[in-house]
């Protein structure tokens, strides 16, 4: 699958759990939508994946990336109910990096 630089350095981040890198990925002032609750800035971003990270232990799994719609559907498995779950990836980019994502 051929994914933008910048959405594989994402799931790379998110397989190896670094949530520092995972934020790298994203503007300064993107915004995540996430159950419910928007997470603005790097640092906020940062806060919000280590804490997910931590309590989730998810692993990404690209099953399908559409170019003209810039999304990505993915497996993620890990320790939630439920588990491993379908989740779609609505990104918006700008400049090479993430401006938002919003995970439905």
């Amino acid at each position: 699958m051929n994914l933008p630089t910048v959405i594989a350095d994402l799931v790379s981040a998110q397989n190896s759990f670094d949530s520092a890198a995972y934020a790298q990925c994203f503007t300064d002032t993107a915004i995540v939508f996430d159950e419910g609750k928007n997470h603005t800035g790097t640092a906020a971003i940062q806060q919000w994946i280590d804490k997910a990270n931590k309590e989730y232990q998810a692993t990404m799994k690209p099953v399908e990336y559409s170019t003209s719609n810039e999304t990505l559907k993915a497996e993620i498995s890990g320790t939630f109910p439920g588990s491993p779950l379908v989740l779609t990836y609505q990104f918006q980019l700008s400049d090479g990096k993430i401006q938002s994502l919003k995970i439905v």
